[in-house]
């Protein structure tokens, strides 16, 4: 028997002859994700192999653990018998990162233990500070005076309709109090990005001629709450992206988006949400030839990866749990943790290839477009999807206002030779839009009836 290869989070050791390397296998995993397992008595590939067990041994490896690991932790530290084989598991946790073995630092990287440099041990620090002492509880410039009630009352609405708050508005105080923005009566920094018109939150926008960031052709900065950079962002995105035409059974127009909505609402949302308030720097939102950038300053969790949370292994690190909590409320964001995973699910339902980009300095959910724009081609050989859906449109919208419409009329409406009208009409024939009646020069089209 063989247990499952080491993970980022399960440590195996043949024997406590290699209890050293064990401890600094704790420490590792403990710096990288709070909590793991150590087996003694398994091989590295899985294979049981056995340990002798003792009180002393037990012993031995609680001492290593208590002696050489700071800040001091508490594992459980037990025998088990594995395929009929004596073996030792230790199971620990703990979240007063960093801690350290024999005086080093160290960093789970896959199944390997990797010692931490300065920089990096610096870095960790200031990560530390950064979720220890939360930007979004601390206390704002602004006072209750200086929260719009026409917002905090429509949020609570909306709330409300979301099933996710079951009292109604009141007043400022009243509803600030219930909602924990007010620390010792002072307005909290997520009070003032969600309700305080007068903040200073601002939202970059810009469109580039080509794939790279040399000429744009518009650009743009805003300043709002949260939400109201979010509505701004999304609305510049659906107007200067491509869409098309379908029509469903009922034959009535449905326009889509060549990047789904949803999964743009979401990026932005993400982008605020996990966003450092304390750079000065802006969120952005990039619109080249190939792509769509959303752009949040914030660097990603020291030793995590975007996969790990679209693979749904870890748990949510959140930067600003207290803005993350009304966003919640208000089902502006989902699940904690959750939102790259169902951002990549919109992307994949709709054939449209999405990338999580790191960053030094922040973090980028790029979507990519269409090779070919959807409204570039103009052929009278209807060979563009798009333009034969467009003339489709046309003809459809034509005959819900008249009773039929025949071969010159269409020719004439779409500008098109007489073989190509035929073909098109042909076609909607065939896909059951309109039914053909007479024959040659007297044939009409009318709208199909269910």
């Amino acid at each position: 028997m063989k247990l499952s290869n080491e993970t980022e989070t399960v440590e195996y050791k043949k024997t406590t002859g290699e209890l050293k390397e064990g401890v600094i296998s704790i420490v590792s995993i403990l710096n990288k994700h709070n909590g793991g397992k150590l087996y003694f008595g398994v091989k590295p590939d899985g294979t049981i192999v056995g340990q002798g067990v003792s009180d002393k041994t037990l012993r031995d490896i609680s001492q290593a653990i208590y002696n050489h690991i700071e800040p001091q932790i508490f594992p459980d530290i037990r025998s088990v018998v594995i395929d009929n084989k004596n073996c030792i598991l230790v199971t620990f946790e703990g979240d007063n990162v960093p801690y350290f073995a024999y005086g080093r630092a160290y960093m789970r990287v896959a199944d390997e233990d990797r010692v931490m440099s300065p920089q990096e041990l610096e870095s960790f620090y200031k990560r530390k500070l950064e979720y220890t002492e939360k930007w979004d509880s601390g206390t704002s410039e602004n006072t209750i005076d200086n929260v719009s009630e026409k917002l905090l009352s429509k949020y609570i609405k909306k709330a409300n309709a979301a099933g996710r708050l079951d009292y109604e508005y009141t007043n400022k105080r009243d509803i600030l109090q219930k909602l924990e923005l007010l620390q010792n009566d002072n307005l909290t920094n997520a009070a003032e990005v969600m309700f305080c018109e007068n903040v200073n939150l601002e939202m970059q926008m810009a469109i580039f001629a080509s794939n790279e960031r040399l000429t744009f052709t518009d650009i743009q900065c805003e300043k709002g709450t949260l939400n109201q950079l979010v509505e701004i962002a999304e609305k510049y995105i659906k107007n200067n992206i491509h869409w098309r035409v379908e029509f469903n059974s009922g034959l009535q127009r449905d326009e889509i988006p060549e990047i789904p909505i949803n999964a743009i609402r979401e990026a932005l949302y993400n982008s605020f949400c996990h966003r450092d308030f304390r750079i000065s720097q802006s969120n952005e939102v990039t619109i080249f030839k190939n792509r769509v950038e959303i752009y949040n300053p914030g660097t990603f969790p020291d030793g995590l990866t975007p996969q790990n949370f679209v693979d749904g292994i870890e748990r949510s690190i959140r930067r600003n749990p207290l803005l993350a909590q009304i966003l919640y409320y208000s089902k502006d964001i989902e699940k904690f943790g959750t939102g790259l995973r169902r951002i990549i699910t919109a992307c994949e339902e709709a054939n449209v290839k999405v990338e999580f980009q790191m960053l030094k300095m922040g973090f980028s959910v790029i979507f990519y477009r269409s090779e070919t724009s959807m409204t570039d081609k103009v052929t009278d050989k209807m060979t563009d999807k798009s333009v034969i859906e467009d003339k489709i449109s046309i003809i459809i919208e034509y005959l819900k206002a008249n009773e039929f419409i025949s071969n010159s009329t269409a020719r004439e409406m779409l500008s098109v030779s007489d073989s190509t009208v035929r073909r098109l009409l042909n076609s909607m024939t065939d896909k059951g839009y309109i039914v053909a009646e007479g024959e040659r020069k007297g044939r009409i089209y009318k709208l199909k009836r269910d």
